[in-house]
């Protein structure tokens, strides 16, 4: 075979091979899933597939042999990758809408030739319809998870309130509002009402629904701690203090509490010693221990609570006029149970269903001693109304309680001031009580000042002074 036999064999083997090369290449550019676009260096389109036709819906026909710049004025492209990467010359990534309405994502890559020469744009080109589609719902499957958890944080709040407070009273609920309101913020809360009112619940709703709701509730009772033995328990102490401190020292109630709620308890029996370290705490947000050198930095929220009247012992100066103000940054009052005689049925029912649970009971009660224990003044609030409600149903032989279970206290209509309460407050009180009952009892002022042996004019100031005429 001759050299020129050999050559064109040669030719025709690398013809073949070049045939080859080219209908593989052709095959896999058509089996790809995604869409691939070819246009030269100019722009022409010189190639798409089948999966570019099924993503625009644009067929080869269409397009092929046409410049890019005359199918985006034609509106087939709203822009061109193509004509970005023959303007930028490197890699370019778009989001583009086909034919008005379809949304694809493209990357355009530039094939450059030996001389530089930009030779061929190919495009890769993904359909994200279905995928914004999918982002949208995620976007609306997100407003909705949004919307589901301040429903139920208002409906735990709602349980809250219906469960764990009982309550129906407008003073209550007001309570609640401004405790639910205060409960992201760190400011001191000072919580006053009678013993038996329902403070520390209030204190624990509080911290519950606060940014430290999964840090440390502490409590300590003021008033139930020796004055020697309440300052290391505050602020605890070091090693050696004091005799019978424990060798490697103890923390305090503020550092346990560190990033939570400390709630002091009966905080208006705080003696004078520790009412001034307590505004210390307060102020500079710092502690020391007993028989330590170094101040400790503290982040703890306080919430105090006391039954004492705060602003009488202020100015009877037996509470520090500084650390009153501090405490009282907001003030919350608890009305006592006789201001509040619309919650007495939920509360009755409650502790019933409480004790059924405790003992195994099924007891309940007659419609008539839910109305004597309503015309009750309850001095020890909620805890007394929980204690009767106990002692009648451990004390009932059948499974219903009825009138003759009644505390005799109770069902005579006793009244009792409260209890600290001054002389003149007292008979105030009294007079107040005595006033209101024979009201409704004889439902005359005249009547009332005739069987208590007073003239009408003295009935009728009485009434205005204690605010009667409203009842």
């Amino acid at each position: 075979m001759c050299a020129d036999d050999v050559k064109q064999q040669g030719v025709v083997t690398e013809l073949d091979s070049v045939k080859k090369l080219y209908k593989e290449l052709k095959t896999i550019i058509s089996s790809s899933y995604d869409g691939m676009f070819i246009t030269d260096g100019d722009g022409i389109v010189l190639r798409l597939n089948k999966a570019y036709e099924r993503i625009t819906g644009i067929e080869a026909s269409e397009v092929v042999g046409k410049n890019m710049k005359d199918l985006v004025t034609d509106g087939y492209y709203d822009e061109s990758v193509t004509l970005l990467v023959i303007k930028k010359r490197e890699t370019v990534t778009i989001n583009q809408t086909v034919m008005q309405n379809r949304k694809i994502l493209v990357t355009g890559t530039p094939i450059f030739d030996e001389q530089g020469n930009l030779f061929r744009i190919v495009t890769n080109v993904r359909d994200i319809t279905a995928l914004t589609s999918l982002q949208n719902q995620l976007v609306e499957t997100k407003e909705k998870s949004l919307k589901y958890i301040t429903e139920l944080s208002h409906l735990r709040a709602m349980q809250i309130q219906n469960h764990e407070m009982i309550t129906r009273s407008p003073k209550m609920a007001r309570v609640i509002e401004l405790s639910m309101k205060i409960a992201d913020v760190d400011s001191t809360v000072l919580i006053s009402g009678e013993s038996g009112t329902g403070k520390e619940l209030i204190a624990k709703l509080i911290h519950k629904h606060g940014k430290t709701t999964a840090r440390p509730f502490i409590k300590i009772n003021c008033a139930a701690i020796p004055e020697q033995l309440l300052e290391s328990e505050l602020f605890g102490y070091e090693g050696g203090a004091f005799t019978g401190a424990k060798k490697e020292g103890k923390p305090g109630l503020f550092e346990l509490a560190h990033n939570g709620t400390l709630f002091l308890d009966e905080v208006g029996d705080l003696p004078p010693l520790l009412q001034v370290k307590l505004l210390r705490a307060i102020q500079e947000k710092e502690i020391m221990r007993v028989g330590g050198t170094r101040t400790i930095t503290i982040n703890t929220r306080i919430i105090a609570a006391t039954h004492r009247d705060i602003a009488k012992m202020v100015q009877s100066g037996t509470f520090r006029e500084d650390l009153y103000y501090r405490l009282m940054v907001v003030p919350i009052s608890l009305p006592p149970l006789r201001e509040r005689k619309e919650d007495i049925p939920l509360l009755i029912m409650h502790f019933i269903q409480k004790f059924n649970k405790r003992f195994a009971y099924s007891k309940r009660v007659q419609p008539a001693v839910i109305d004597k224990l309503m015309e009750y003044s309850w001095p020890g609030n909620i805890r007394e109304l929980e204690n009767v409600v106990e002692r009648m149903m451990v004390t009932a032989l059948g499974e219903e309680l009825t009138l003759n279970l009644v505390p005799e206290a109770i069902g005579s209509k006793q009244f009792l001031p409260k209890k600290g309460t001054k002389l003149k407050e007292a008979v105030e009180q009294t007079e107040a009580y005595i006033l209101k009952e024979s009201y409704k009892e004889y439902g005359s002022w005249k009547k009332v000042a005739e069987m208590l042996g007073i003239d009408r004019t003295t009935v009728f100031r009485k009434v205005i002074r204690y605010g009667l005429e409203k009842k």
